[in-house]
């Protein structure tokens, strides 16, 4: 078994990987025709957003949408970058909202969140030596 993909459940695919393009550099891999399936070119493991109506049609109890509450969700997607200043910078100005500032790690890693327009939280962090 192997970790393939995420998929985070929003409102407008396009507009999230249109945020994730200018916040964080991704390039889109593809989007179906209908717009409700797409996916940015990430590396080894591939981020994809589905429309809340495949969502729906997925899990047919319901779900907690990312953007449906005032605090983000318990679970974060994690990029990792060696300029964590400069790309929480860049997320702010594409859009996203500050949850905390870049702070030193005990472990020596540095980290921020951000929180896009769609309500996804994303950590942005250096590797961990």
């Amino acid at each position: 078994m192997k970790f393939g993909y995420t998929i985070v459940y929003v409102s407008d695919v396009s507009s999230s990987i249109a945020f994730f393009e200018n916040a964080f550099g991704f390039h889109k891999k593809f989007v179906d025709d209908s717009g409700t399936y797409g996916e940015l070119d990430t590396g080894a493991t591939t981020l994809s957003f589905a429309a809340h109506s495949l969502g729906e049609s997925n899990l047919p109890d319901g779900y907690v949408a990312t953007d449906s509450s005032e605090k983000p969700l318990g679970m974060e997607i994690a990029l990792i970058t060696d300029e964590i200043e400069t790309a929480h910078q860049k997320a702010i100005a594409a859009g996203a909202i500050e949850i905390a500032a870049p702070k030193a790690k005990p472990w020596g890693q540095i980290v921020s969140y951000v929180r896009c327009p769609d309500g996804t939280l994303v950590e942005l962090c250096t590797p961990i030596s």
